[in-house]
């Protein structure tokens, strides 16, 4: 695993009525501190990546169907530079994904219906500034393939 990445199995509380689905508790490893929380979403097959926080940052959880969370540790003095992490986040495996500043991450709709991901990150947005720094999800500068890998 990336080095500052955490993975946290959601403890999903089942009953008669639906569920409930600890994302993110004050108590938890990944919790540094608030910033906001928002969703957004993917439609099948869709790619949102690349991009990267300086400060911030992200506690990503999937809500609704499949992703495949993607990472790549580009910092030149992390143990794990060069390292990509694939995580499938959602419906069959409800986990919380935190990711340190620094680590390009992507997502790509892997279910067959929209995706919706819930992110609580430890700054608010700046519109007038944001700590969002982006790279083409198919340009190459991130050493990795966003197709299916059948077989």
């Amino acid at each position: 695993m990336i080095d500052g990445v955490l993975v946290k199995k959601i403890k999903v509380i089942p009953d008669e009525r639906g569920r409930l689905m600890e994302i993110l508790r004050a108590d938890d490893k990944a919790f540094e501190k608030f910033g906001q929380v928002y969703m957004t979403t993917a439609y099948p097959g869709v790619v949102k990546g690349w991009h990267y926080h300086k400060k911030q940052a992200d506690n990503m959880a999937v809500v609704r169907g499949m992703m495949k969370i993607v990472l790549y540790d580009g910092r030149e003095q992390s143990p794990t530079f060069g390292e990509v992490n694939e995580i499938f986040a959602g419906n069959h495996n409800p986990v919380l994904v935190h990711i340190p500043p620094l680590v390009c991450h992507g997502f790509k709709c892997i279910s067959e219906e929209e995706a919706i991901v819930v992110n609580v990150p430890t700054e608010m947005y700046n519109y007038e500034t944001p700590d969002e720094f982006r790279l083409p999800a198919h340009g190459g500068e991130v050493p990795y393939d966003w197709t299916r890998k059948d077989g």
